[in-house]
């Protein structure tokens, strides 16, 4: 429909039909084409998504194969530039996007301008503009519905797909302000300026318009987060009450979709979890471990590959308004009853976290979180060799995947892959983190079975500074009995919850829009000389579809938690004291005894450079077998990575890209 709808096909055949069939209706009026044909499609594919993600989740195999194709389109096709590392997947759906816009705006200029005067052809282009606005609108929250059902259907995510929220902005206002401009400046030339202020009951309101464009150029000029948040909820507003409602329906399911996700995570936010204890590395890094709920099927992330997020806030003892997102570390055959991260201090409010736990008298931190959002990917156990790149903190998703490796080697459930591990440190001290490979609560794990090289790398230390006052140090904490254990937002069926909420509020919805439809707005229009408000209808609808969201949304929730209560009363309060010695770093203390025996390089020894020439080397051994490439670093590491898989050199190279930001 979006590809048809600038033709005269659509607009002198099409339209009409469908018009005459649905707009006639009394209980939606103007507004019953629109939902059918733009609104309800999406509205279904997230509904099958939920299915087909449930259906996927319980039926997850022991070892995936990957198809020949989605390697393909998994390769990088592009490797720098202003979209940093893009698949031949996400290029595609770029490129057609992009070929949507152009055979839009194209088709739109070139119906109906013959028999036009210039004049008219310049409003009448700035009027597709507009359009053309609303179709990159229509798209522009799709990637930042973290509980999503759709993007997975496509092997996406909304971490990795945040880029193309930023994209789509910029396109959305880019036409949305030639459409502004190019009014003005029509209305300038044949001295209707008045038309600035109008707004009219009965049609297109062009005060909103104007408030709505003045709010995207606060939003697209600032780079404050918290002032885009708010302006960008104010752009939306006015928007609505600039077109109406019916016109709206083009963009309503991405707004809609994306207001669940929000209002699902602010319901989660409001509980206090369970955090039970804390790791303190050497180098300032901090692993936090949550108690996690045990119900089956649980919270299941075994696979990093996809980078599962928990986004974390500290009440009052660090930040008070503050959210971070955080990778999960941890991995459920191992530990089924936690859930861990991974915090390295690089910023105010990371240290005042380090400095709170480093307290001899914490007993408790009050923690509120919302996730996890991630699924589970088993990509990599289809490669014969697993290769993975890392700088600082980028090793953190590669945890869970050794961790998971390891259990699966001892358990000899299916074959495991060979390990390479190259990780770039800035000191000595960081190699610390090579310890959290092995889970606090993993007891003496047999790590013989797995065939793991690991090459570290100091980058900014020539000799390996040891400090012997430094060690691992272990901190228990002493949560409260109303602390809960981390869980799903919808609990362990959550896609067919959240399909049940998506389905029933959008009835609702509909339901409360019809009733009032019927029986007070098409009164008023049938015995009256004067027509509903345009702005009070889009209001009214506004009004109904945020109650539908919160009452079904909370509905569920709440029936949810009641549901777990019961397994969650079952974790016993109990009080650890902070263990009296720490234990040892298997690789930070490994140092100094390696210096005193080694006197020629080893494949396990810190190195004092990471050049891009030896990866280059190390990845050229891998010609013979089939060959996963996890990245997972700044930004110019991986554009060098991906250059090198994507060159030819190699053909059993299989790029895999893991960024912190876009």
């Amino acid at each position: 429909m979006w590809l048809m709808r600038p033709t005269n096909t659509y607009r002198n055949v099409w339209r009409i039909k469908l018009q005459d069939k649905l707009n006639s209706t009394t209980y939606f009026g103007s507004q019953g084409m629109s939902i059918l044909i733009f609104a309800f499609p999406i509205m279904f594919i997230s509904l099958l998504g939920c299915l087909y993600l449930h259906l996927k989740e319980i039926s997850s195999p022991a070892r995936a194969e990957l198809r020949r194709s989605s390697r393909v389109l998994g390769r990088p096709a592009l490797s720098k530039g202003p979209l940093g590392i893009v698949s031949w997947m996400q290029l595609s759906f770029f490129l057609m996007f992009i070929a949507l816009v152009i055979w839009s705006f194209a088709t739109y200029l070139k119906t109906g301008f013959d028999q036009l005067k210039s004049l008219q052809r310049f409003r009448t282009a700035s009027f597709r503009m507009a359009l053309i606005g609303t179709l990159s609108c229509a798209f522009l929250f799709f990637p930042v519905t973290r509980g999503s059902s759709i993007l997975p259907l496509f092997g996406l995510t909304s971490d990795a797909s945040v880029k193309y929220h930023v994209w789509l902005g910029h396109i959305t206002l880019i036409f949305f302000f030639g459409h502004s401009a190019g009014y003005i400046i029509y209305w300038a030339i044949n001295d209707e300026i008045c038309e600035m202020v109008k707004w009219d009951k009965a049609g297109i309101s062009n005060v909103a318009g104007e408030l709505s464009m003045l709010f995207g150029l606060i939003l697209w000029a600032t780079t404050f987060r918290r002032v885009r948040r708010k302006i960008l909820r104010l752009f939306m507003f006015f928007f609505l009450l600039h077109v109406g409602i019916s016109f709206f329906y083009l963009v309503l399911p991405g707004v809609y979709l994306f207001l669940l996700d929000r209002y699902l995570r602010f319901l989660q936010s409001q509980q206090k979890v369970r955090f039970i204890s804390a790791r303190l590395l050497p180098n300032e890094t901090v692993e936090l471990n949550f108690s996690k709920s045990s119900e089956r099927p649980a919270i299941r992330f075994r696979a990093q590959l996809q980078r599962p997020q928990l986004r974390l806030h500290l009440r009052s003892s660090v930040s008070t308004f503050q959210w971070h997102p955080f990778t999960i570390s941890s991995n459920s055959n191992l530990e089924p009853d936690t859930l861990s991260v991974i915090i390295k201090k690089e910023g105010s409010w990371s240290q005042k976290l380090y400095q709170a736990l480093s307290s001899p008298s914490l007993e408790r931190l009050e923690i509120a979180v919302e996730g996890p959002y991630g699924h589970v990917s088993t990509d990599f156990l289809g490669h014969d060799c697993l290769i993975m790149v890392s700088g600082g903190s980028g090793i953190t998703p590669f945890i869970s995947i050794i961790r998971e490796l390891l259990f699966m080697s001892a358990a000899q459930s299916c074959p495991v892959p060979k390990l390479r591990l190259i990780c770039a440190f800035k000191t000595a001290a960081d190699l610390t983190t090579l310890d959290l490979l092995f889970p606090l609560s993993g007891g003496k794990l047999d790590a013989s079975q797995l065939d793991l090289i690991i090459d570290a790398f100091v980058t900014r230390e020539k000799e390996p500074i040891v400090d012997p006052r430094k060690s691992i140090q272990t901190v228990w904490l002493k949560p409260l009995s109303s602390d809960v254990p981390i869980s799903p937002i919808l609990g362990p069926r959550s896609w067919l919850w959240l399909g049940a909420i998506i389905s029933s509020s959008f009835i609702l919805f509909l339901l409360l829009l019809g009733i009032v439809g019927r029986f007070y707005i098409y009164p008023i229009d049938k015995n009256t000389n004067t027509v509903y408000s345009y702005s009070s209808k889009a209001v009214l609808a506004l009004i109904f579809m945020c109650v539908s969201i919160a009452g079904v949304a909370s509905a569920a929730f709440l029936w949810v938690r009641r549901a777990s209560s019961s397994s969650a009363a079952q974790i016993k309060n109990f009080d650890v004291p902070t263990p009296t010695s720490s234990p040892a770093s298997l690789f930070y203390n490994a140092i100094e005894s390696w210096k005193a025996t080694h006197t020629r390089p080893s494949s396990r020894r810190p190195r004092c450079t990471m050049e891009k020439g030896r990866i280059c080397r190390i990845l050229l051994q891998f010609d013979n077998m089939d060959s996963g490439v996890l990245v997972s670093g700044p930004r110019e590491m991986r554009s060098d990575v991906a250059r090198i898989c994507s060159s030819g050199l190699v053909n059993n190279l299989h790029f895999q890209s893991i960024s912190f930001t876009w």
